[in-house]
């Protein structure tokens, strides 16, 4: 291998254009870690096995350079190794090397196939039902939330970057709440100014609400809010430091008390 790197490093640079449309520098580790992959699957690499996948690697990345010097598509790479690893007469590596692309390829045409994932859902696939520990599946309405949930992500997928998609099947990263963004136009998680809101009076929907007046109005207001955002999004709305919110109101019942106390009679 060291004499292949210093083979390399002769070479002129070499981009591979990536099923998303981003080109980056060939990298011949990625060749050769995927023909250690397979041969561990089929045989014992001993030291003369680990010779020829060397060869192997380097009539690989020869062809390469020589067929595509102006840059390179990925299924060009994988047909590139498959042709060389059967003129090798190396048949149970090209087999186990082809069945994992073909599998690879399965599985990205599959995260968007919404078939397939209603399927899943169906047959109660613990990937499916399991994702949002915060949902019950077995709840009639989880069943149709995980319905549209695939849909969306199905959506989701081919909306995004396709390196953002691209990792985001490979599990290099994991998009969040997929099943709502970016198919749905609707915002996460919420940390709603109250404090602004009760201060100055809002609206919901046709109706001007004034500032409250008193913490029992003001506590009924919250809940109107909340219930307003959540419909309107997706996650949790948080209320920070609602005790120092609702202060103020606690307050005006206060100097009420007196008030009410005289003209009851009572000091």
């Amino acid at each position: 291998m060291i004499a292949l790197e210093e083979k390399i490093t002769t070479l002129p640079t070499l981009f591979v254009e990536k099923r998303d449309g981003r080109r980056v520098v060939f990298d011949v580790d990625k060749i050769d870690k995927a023909l250690h992959k397979a041969a561990d699957k089929v045989m014992d690499v001993t030291p003369l096995v680990e010779k020829r996948l060397n060869a192997l690697t380097e009539r690989i990345v020869t062809e390469i350079h020589s067929r595509f010097p102006q840059g390179v598509k990925i299924y060009e790479i994988q047909n590139i190794v498959e042709h060389e690893l059967l003129e090798a007469k190396e048949y149970a590596l090209a087999e186990e090397y082809i069945t994992y692309r073909t599998q690879r390829d399965f599985e990205r045409l599959k995260a968007t196939d919404i078939n397939f994932s209603i399927h899943k859902l169906l047959n109660k696939d613990q990937a499916v039902v399991n994702e949002n520990a915060n949902k019950d599946s077995d709840v009639f309405n989880t069943q149709r939330d995980l319905t549209a949930g695939i849909v969306g992500k199905s959506i989701g997928l081919q909306m995004l970057p396709k390196h953002v998609a691209n990792a985001h099947q490979k599990g290099d990263i994991h998009y969040h709440d997929l099943d709502y963004s970016p198919y749905t136009p609707m915002t996460n998680c919420c940390l709603i100014d109250f404090k602004g809101m009760l201060e100055n009076g809002f609206k919901i929907g046709n109706a001007e609400v004034e500032s409250p007046k008193s913490i029992q109005t003001a506590t009924a207001q919250i809940s109107q809010i909340i219930a307003n955002v959540a419909s309107s999004q997706y996650g949790g709305c948080s209320a920070d430091r609602i005790d120092e919110v609702l202060a103020p109101y606690a307050e005006k019942n206060y100097q009420k008390t007196p008030q009410r106390c005289g003209r009851m009679g009572l000091t």
